[in-house]
């Protein structure tokens, strides 16, 4: 041991000797691959619990008659709120790859990430199903998942509307500073809420490629299934679009309203 370091341990001084006794070792050394497991961990967990929780909701009503359709309305705004609280401020709670796709379109989200997300939702959604199946015996009058009771094009533009819907209030909510940031799971779970309210019925309401891939993988039906691939997509990422169009200002709410400005601002935007 050399002198110098030595005289660094007598000081007190560990951050100056290369090899510190009271240092703890962790798993990764690096700490963005660190996040990244995290984030797709919580992910992964988040939509395992969504399809749980949603999915199971329908399969209950149709097996034991007992939760309603405004019962599994109600389920799926609940779950979507709790999870966006849960593990919103570890990976986004994204759990929908029409979602992460859109994000990292309209630079929200990094590209790289965009294929460990999918996959993590995508085998939360499958593991969920799977979950549910040996748990209540689903047999195929029970399907839990989505399929067009009227036509492929009526599903596909409700899937379409209802997902642009869906991004539009995402993309307020989460990616504009001037709104209420605590108040994001709430607005996200009603808007799930009133979305299922209104296109459960004739298409399941569906919004998220994850929801309707895990249990027809799980279940082998696949009537209908690029349909909600392809709405939900296509919403998304209109909806994005179009929130982005009428962002007028970056500023954050309270920074303008201490001028003028704000007001110049809206009446800008109304002319």
């Amino acid at each position: 041991m050399s002198e110098k370091e030595i005289a660094a341990l007598e000081e007190g001084n560990a951050s100056s000797f290369p090899y510190k006794s009271n240092e703890k070792t962790t798993f990764c050394a690096s700490t963005d691959v660190v996040l990244i497991i995290q984030k797709v961990f919580a992910e992964a967990i988040g939509t395992y619990f969504l399809i749980f929780i949603g999915c199971g909701s329908v399969a209950v009503n149709k097996i034991y008659e007992s939760i309603t359709f405004p019962g599994v309305c109600i389920a799926w705004g609940l779950i979507v709120m709790v999870m966006v609280y849960a593990v919103g401020h570890i990976s986004g709670a994204h759990f929908n790859p029409a979602v992460t796709i859109t994000f990292a379109i309209f630079r929200h989200f990094p590209y790289k990430q965009v294929p460990l997300y999918i996959v993590a939702q995508l085998l939360g959604a499958i593991l969920a199903s799977g979950t549910l199946c040996l748990i209540f015996d689903v047999k195929a009058q029970a399907f839990f998942g989505t399929v067009p009771t009227g036509s492929n094009v009526q599903s596909l533009v409700l899937e379409f509307v209802i997902s642009f819907l869906l991004m539009f209030v995402i993309s307020g909510v989460a990616t504009d500073n001037r709104s209420i940031g605590e108040l994001a799971g709430i607005a996200i779970g009603m808007t799930i809420l009133i979305n299922v309210l209104v296109a459960g019925p004739v298409s399941g309401a569906s919004m998220n490629p994850a929801r309707s891939i895990g249990p027809a993988i799980i279940m082998n039906e696949y009537k209908g299934l690029w349909i909600y691939i392809v709405g939900p997509l296509l919403g998304t990422i209109a909806g994005g679009f179009t929130y982005n169009l009428i962002r007028f200002t970056e500023k954050p709410l309270q920074e303008l309203t201490k001028s003028s400005t704000f007001m110049k601002s809206v009446s800008r935007a109304r002319t």
